[in-house]
């Protein structure tokens, strides 16, 4: 039998696909993560009966497919705010949903790309997009895994047929299904043009100078006027570079310094973590920012605030003390508004 390190020699170079297909398939980092393990876990005790009429990278494809699948099986889909009911209006109360199970954004560098083509690069960026991600919620299990499989990763229906245990006849209608109810659920609005990379750095460099110097008005000129910012764990999400200025300006953008940003890399888009000073005058993990970029402007924003995904992005949950920044002072009504951009 293989040894748990000659098997990891041969494995590992797929960990990074194996990663992104997970996370296609669940919509949460976390949840990947341990599948992926599991998968390596149940290929490593079988890999004795591995006969290799397939290569080592489509088997370990199947035992993850069918990881996810057992995975999903009593599971409900991970929707983002949007997906969820009507924007909200910046003078009603923001609405929590602690209890959702919210999508979760992906580390550009857990999913890298082990091809050298250019075009399965591009492919698989495009697949991790976060509205992608969204829109592949909406599909039951078995309709997500024949997309990911044949539109994604390029099976033949033939392959999908065996690892499915269904005719390939079974798995084009899946397919056909798949494709018209992912075309209904994709948003529009992010349907976008990507500006270069040194326009997508001075955009990014804007927003996050914005929000360290509290400067709604600034913030809102690098807005499209149909622009949407949510923020899970809240049901409340908002629409319009308007509606979302005045949120952040009446609510988050209380006074310079309170926000410090890092930028990050998440589902092949430009973000920032973001830390908030605390009581003890340091800087706290606060939450992750996807950002969809069109042209030069912001389309959608989606404000992660779930600290705990900061260090999936290899940042602490504390940054060091800046000497000379007084501590947060406590106000009515803070803990609200912290928890809420």
């Amino acid at each position: 039998m293989t040894d748990a390190a000659d098997f990891a020699q041969l494995a590992d170079p797929f960990r990074g696909e194996l990663m992104a297909h997970c996370y296609r398939m669940l919509g949460s980092v976390h949840d990947a993560e341990d599948q992926v393990q599991e998968t390596m876990i149940r290929a490593w005790r079988s890999y004795g009966d591995f006969e290799g009429r397939a290569s080592l990278r489509t088997w370990l494809y199947k035992i993850a497919t069918n990881a996810c699948l057992r995975a999903l099986e009593n599971r409900g889909r991970r929707p983002l705010p949007s997906g969820l009911g009507a924007p909200g209006r910046p003078e009603e109360p923001v609405a929590a949903g602690s209890e959702v199970p919210w999508l979760e954004p992906i580390p550009d560098a857990l999913v890298r790309a082990g091809s050298a083509d250019p075009a399965a690069v591009v492919v698989s960026r495009e697949s991790l997009r976060l509205a992608m991600i969204a829109a592949l919620q909406y599909l039951p299990a078995r309709q997500r895994a024949v997309l990911i499989l044949r539109d994604v990763l390029q099976w033949h229906a033939s392959e999908v047929a065996e690892l499915l245990g269904i005719s390939t006849t079974a798995v084009n209608g899946l397919l056909l299904r798949a494709r018209a109810k992912i075309g209904q659920a994709g948003p529009a609005q992010d349907e976008v043009r990507e500006p270069e990379e040194a326009a997508k750095r001075a955009l990014l460099d804007q927003y996050a100078a914005a929000f360290e110097n509290a400067d709604a008005a600034a913030l809102s000129r690098l807005l499209r006027d149909d622009a949407v910012f949510e923020m899970p764990p809240m049901l409340t999400w908002f629409a319009g570079r308007d509606q979302i200025g005045r949120f952040l300006g009446g609510t988050v953008l209380r006074r310079p310094g309170e926000f410090k940003t890092i930028p990050v890399a998440a589902n092949g888009q430009p973000g920032l973590a973001f830390y908030q000073l605390g009581g003890d005058g340091r800087h706290h993990a606060h939450a992750v920012q996807v950002l969809t970029l069109d042209g030069g402007s912001i389309a959608h924003i989606v404000s992660f605030n779930q600290p705990g995904l900061v260090p999936v992005f290899g940042l602490p949950l504390v940054l060091p003390a800046m000497p000379g920044v007084p501590a947060a002072p406590a106000a009515p009504g803070a803990a609200g508004a912290a928890g809420s951009c």
